[in-house]
């Protein structure tokens, strides 16, 4: 039975575009807002996030965007770039 669960999948992804694949993938990666205050700072998901999102832009021809994703996603993992304060709670000062 395993073997026929494997080609299924198989079936199933061979019947999506590349575009719809990249789209499951940015929704996947896309941290939910119930999950922000917890994931904001994570490099690593901030950086699959972006990265999964440049995917579907470069996918669907608009270049500068895709850039500027990936540009956000390089940030993130180089440490160029961290979490702003979140606007609901505002910047602390100490």
């Amino acid at each position: 039975m395993p073997e026929s669960t494997q080609v299924t999948k198989a079936d199933a992804l061979n019947a999506l575009s590349t575009l719809e694949l990249a789209q499951a993938l940015a929704e996947r990666l896309a941290i939910a807002p119930n999950d922000w205050h917890r994931l904001k700072s994570n490099r690593k998901a901030r950086a699959s996030e972006q990265a999964a999102a440049a995917l579907v832009f470069l996918l669907k021809d608009h270049s500068e965007d895709a850039l500027a994703r990936f540009q956000q996603a390089s940030g993130w993992l180089d440490r160029s770039i961290s979490a702003p304060p979140c606007p609901t709670h505002g910047s602390r000062s100490n």
